[in-house]
């Protein structure tokens, strides 16, 4: 699979009014600041590479972080490289990183209605169960994009649901369509570490996302190398690194 035949949201200038108008509505506000700044390193879908490269440069530093699993995608040659499966995640879970939810067969929130994106919600949460995780707290829409019926029909469900618009976490954001800075492609990790400043100085909760993390990484991907530079930036500001969970339990969210 190249990386030509990946499939992307729409990104018609309807589709990019949409996402803009569907922000406004169906908003959950969080109601606190952080008052520190915190970081979560998270993945998605997950490539293997994360599930095993990407959760090393977590581990050998001594945090941890989020991987929103679209469990259909198990084993499965994707444009990023092969998936994770089970027995990956089984480690990931019983090491201490979070387990979380996308959609089992990545379907685009966006386009699909709230009754559709439930069931493909359920058919996730159930075998992420089946194979041994706890019932996820925290999901993230794929591609970022969500229509108006999914966000109606999952926004309660959830402490936290992620998207892609760039932003971070303080009293008032919308829990319902949180705002996350993506370590992608060659100018990622200059754009994180920008969003790793803005965090700092507001004292306040950045979730970063990839996809694959290897030397030679997709488009949506980062560098081992790169990833490592930042979790050591943020250690270094005075970050607390924690998967989104355990930000949302220590918030009280």
């Amino acid at each position: 699979m190249t990386y030509a035949d990946a499939y992307s949201a729409d990104r018609s200038l309807k589709g990019k009014i949409r996402r803009r108008v569907v922000r406004l509505a169906h908003r959950r506000p969080m109601g606190v600041d952080p008052g520190r700044p915190m970081v979560s390193f998270t993945f998605d879908d997950a490539p293997a590479t994360a599930a095993i490269v990407g959760a090393h440069a977590l581990e050998s530093r001594g945090v941890r972080g989020t991987y929103y699993v679209a469990a259909g995608l198990a084993g499965a040659l994707e444009p990023m490289g092969v998936c994770a499966e089970a027995a990956d995640y089984q480690r990931l879970n019983a090491a201490g990183h979070e387990i979380a939810c996308h959609t089992y067969s990545h379907l685009d929130c966006g386009q699909a209605t709230g009754a559709r994106a439930s069931a493909d919600v359920d058919a996730n949460a159930e075998t992420l169960r089946a194979w041994g995780a706890p019932a996820p707290v925290t999901f993230a829409y794929p591609y970022g994009d969500v229509g108006f019926g999914p966000k109606q029909a999952l926004g309660g469900r959830f402490k936290l649901l992620r998207a892609l618009h760039h932003g971070v976490m303080v009293k008032g954001s919308d829990l319902n369509q949180a705002p996350a800075v993506g370590i992608e492609g060659p100018g990622g990790e200059a754009l994180a570490r920008r969003w790793i400043s803005i965090a700092h100085q507001r004292r306040a909760w950045l979730i970063l996302y990839t996809h694959d993390v290897r030397e030679d990484p997709s488009p949506w991907g980062c560098t081992p190398e790169a990833l490592g530079r930042l979790i050591d930036a943020a250690l270094a500001e005075g970050f607390e690194v924690t998967p989104v969970a355990e930000a949302a339990r220590k918030l009280a969210l």
